[in-house]
């Protein structure tokens, strides 16, 4: 990959030449005290002087004291809102027998300020809907906004308490997956470049050699890694849990936990959807949407007018077996990218590192 340097003006230029290319630029913005992503169209509209800290189930937005654009970490949100639609009409009925489809060409987007993490999350998201070898059929509406999209990665020289991509190796640095990479250092960013249509902005920007930029940036990235307090041990995990399946730890979490589901909505790898018929009012036909669901739902587990899982331990179980163990089996990968998202915006604070690490430490115990 070509490495070159910007400076900090030239953040403004990345978005303008964006949005002359035909891009919808999106950015980090702050919204009801978080970072949100949002139209943007300079670069005075990102969150420049602010830091995010992040505890178990605690988020605020503090002065950094520097003019770093993207001292923030990651907010509740990741790409899966630009490839995975929240919600989506997949087609319509009408009552006089017309079948209408609902995929349309999505419009070109460009988001800046996408995380490692946020990238391993679309790459393991990749794998459920786009054909290969762990899926024998490509879901269409995801796989258009997929490749209308342009990455511009931001790579992370601090975290936060929450943050332990580095022992899911997702992060802190984008290693593939992005058009364009930013690591952000006080006079400006070291770029590099990953894709024809990232080489393609980048030609139209005014950059430099990045000299001795580069590795001080790798030197940044590195100090985040170390500085990560929690970590998931992948050793043999999948045994782990599913040998531990009554293990008096579902029942302790399941005591605090509320079913609320935020840990999925915030997560960038869940896929865990509903499809339902909305009626059209006055009776005429009726829209086949898809919406996003999570097993944390009584209703998501449920068949022919029974609950498969009725207890909150069970569904607690359900995904975090399935998210760090099954996934495994199913994808070769973990489900988990260490954005820490699902720690900090649990209501309750609930660690899923402080969940595995307590069965490894006794495993094979039995709920009464």
């Amino acid at each position: 990959m070509d490495v070159a340097f910007m400076s900090k003006e030239g953040l403004d230029e990345l978005i303008s030449q964006l949005a002359d290319s035909g891009y919808r630029v999106f950015g980090p913005t702050v919204r009801a005290g978080a970072v949100v992503f949002d139209r943007v169209d300079s670069a005075a509209q990102l969150p420049v002087g602010l830091a995010s800290v992040q505890e178990p189930g605690r988020y605020r937005l503090e002065e950094s004291g520097n003019v770093r654009f993207f001292d923030f970490v990651n907010g509740h949100e990741s790409l899966k809102r630009f490839t995975f639609a929240a919600q989506e009409k997949l087609w319509s009925f009408s009552a006089d027998g017309t079948f209408q489809s609902g995929l349309s060409e999505s419009p070109r987007t460009a988001v800046i300020g996408a995380r490692a993490c946020d990238i391993a999350g679309m790459k393991v998201q990749d794998r459920t809907f786009l054909k290969g070898k762990h899926s024998p059929h490509t879901d269409p509406y995801y796989a258009d906004r997929r490749e209308n999209l342009f990455v511009v990665a931001v790579n992370c020289t601090r975290c936060v308490a929450t943050c332990f991509c580095s022992s899911q190796n997702a992060g802190p640095k984008a290693a593939d997956g992005f058009d364009l990479s930013l690591t952000e250092l006080d006079e400006g960013f070291v770029v590099e470049i990953g894709s024809a249509a990232g080489e393609a902005i980048a030609a139209k920007l005014d950059l430099v050699p990045p000299k001795g930029a580069k590795e001080r940036a790798e030197e940044a990235i590195e100090a985040c890694a170390q500085s990560q307090v929690r970590y998931i041990d992948n050793d043999g995990i999948y045994q782990l849990l599913f040998s531990n399946l009554e293990h008096p730890r579902w029942d302790d979490v399941a005591e605090r936990c509320l079913s609320c589901a935020n840990c999925v909505m915030v997560c960038p790898t869940c896929f865990c959807h509903r499809e339902v018929e909305v009626p059209s009012m006055d009776g005429t036909g009726s829209d086949h949407v898809r919406q996003w669901d999570a097993c944390f739902t009584l209703e998501h587990g449920s068949t022919h007018g029974r609950h498969l899982r009725p207890e909150v331990r069970q569904r607690y179980r359900q995904w975090l077996t399935h998210k760090v163990g099954a996934w495994w089996e199913q994808f070769e990968t973990s489900g988990c990218v260490g954005c820490g998202r699902c720690i900090t915006w649990c209501p309750t604070g609930i660690d899923l590192t402080e969940e595995i690490a307590a069965i490894r430490a006794q495993p094979g115990e039995k709920a009464s």
